[in-house]
């Protein structure tokens, strides 16, 4: 890049706020990661409002190095800026995803049998049955809003099966958990955010209090019959580990699903690949995934001095990676600003990498996969029926409203061929 042109990207970007979700609205913010990652790729963003600084990384190389690293990368003391920056997450070494080696490996166990590829496979006749029925009331009858009625609901109900929470409090907690990490405006506090993550909390405590006493089937009575190192979970750690996997099993499956649908309106051609035969619905998944990528950022603390690109980051620092901006990476993906439903191999990082690879990934593809399955199977036209609503956060990354119309193969055939009049 010449100078002139550096200095001028440099005026334009180089003191953006990445702590405030606005800056992530911003209309240039993908022309801001592809600058990061030539110009800056391990970059130090000052603190803000009194809060400390932290490392920023935004290329694919310098993530994996760190994804794989615990050793010298701790998540104990949070994975995003909501928690590194307030001094920590209350959950550390109770909650999976805040939890070091060795006992990260060992939590890790107790979660995996219940979230294989083997046990969504047995969720997955349900999920289909769910997903027709509410497809069925939408195909054909006008503008709905698809986040709302189909992507909010899919996600929490198999959540909340695999958790065995019952059926009248899934409206309550996908009200919770579209306000814990973001917001569909920009009104709302960061302490609202935290008194509706604290009433997560309080609503688990009461479902596995009420399971110590009356033991029912699902990820909740595994984990209070566990055993590590011969002693049983607590409830304060059996609830964290219910509200990591609601919000991180939620929130992707969610917004990837709604960002999908809102491409295949703008982007008519790749609704039409989509459809197609020759497209393999994994592989067009995984496109989606990295092309969303609904969680914008994880985070570490470095555990001791380390140098990554030639910048020395000093022990306590905090080190936060942009998934985002990696997702896109020249160096990695071929015409990475494109969407390519037959991508192979396609290494995105929405899901993280190494030791803390998301547990709930085969989840998240399941409910995405079966979702957009469904829907190229019953619906020949997707439009747009309205203005989609962003949401705003500094770790999520989507939409909260996305009004549409789904028009049918049946009525796209009838209203290609009317009837005469009589």
């Amino acid at each position: 890049m010449p100078p002139s042109a550096e200095h001028a990207e440099a005026t334009r970007f180089g003191a953006l706020d990445l702590t405030d979700p606005l800056t992530h609205l911003r209309p240039d913010i993908l022309d801001y990661w592809r600058w990061m990652r030539t110009a800056r790729p391990v970059h130090w963003h000052a603190g803000v409002g009194g809060r400390p600084g932290f490392w920023v990384l935004s290329t694919h190389r310098h993530l994996m190095q760190v994804f794989r690293d615990t050793a010298q990368f701790s998540s104990q003391r949070g994975n995003v800026l909501l928690t590194l920056l307030s001094g920590g997450d209350s959950a550390a070494g109770q909650m999976l995803a805040v939890t070091d080696p060795p006992r990260h490996g060992e939590l890790r166990k107790l979660l995996a049998s219940s979230l294989s590829q083997e046990a969504m496979s047995r969720l997955e006749e349900r999920l289909r049955r769910r997903t027709q029925i509410l497809l069925a009331e939408r195909i054909g009858a006008g503008p709905f809003d698809f986040a709302l009625a189909i992507a909010s609901r899919v996600p929490i109900w198999t959540i909340c099966d695999l958790l065995g929470i019952p059926d009248c409090d899934h409206d309550l907690l996908i009200s919770m958990t579209k306000r814990a990490l973001s917001s569909d405006d920009t009104g709302q506090s960061a302490l609202d955010s935290t008194a509706v993550r604290q009433d997560i909390l309080l609503y688990f405590l009461e479902h596995v209090s009420q399971q110590r006493t009356r033991p029912g089937p699902g990820l909740v009575g595994t984990l209070l019959q566990a055993r590590i190192g011969g002693a049983g979970l607590s409830d304060d750690q059996v609830v964290a580990n219910c509200y990591s996997l609601l919000l991180g099993g939620e929130e992707t499956s969610r917004l990837s699903m709604i960002g999908a649908i809102h491409t295949f309106a703008e982007q008519p051609d790749v609704w039409r690949d989509f459809r197609s035969d020759s497209v393999d619905l994994g592989t067009a998944v995984e496109e989606m995934i990295r092309w969303h990528v609904p969680t914008m950022h994880f985070g570490r603390v470095a555990r001791a001095n380390v140098e990554i690109g030639g910048r020395l980051i000093y022990r306590g620092d905090i080190v936060t990676l942009w998934n985002v901006s990696a997702n896109r990476d020249e160096n990695r993906f071929p015409g990475p600003q494109r969407i390519q439903l037959d991508r192979r191999p396609n290494p995105h990082l929405s899901f993280g990498y190494g030791p803390h690879f998301c547990l709930g990934a085969h989840l998240a593809r399941l409910e995405l996969a079966v979702v957009l399955d469904e829907v190229r199977k019953a619906v020949r036209h997707i439009a747009l029926a309205g203005r989609p609503n962003p949401i705003y956060s500094n770790v999520l990354r989507g939409f909260s409203r996305l009004p549409v119309t789904l028009t049918s193969h049946q009525r796209a055939r009838q209203d290609s061929n009317p009837r005469p009049a009589a």
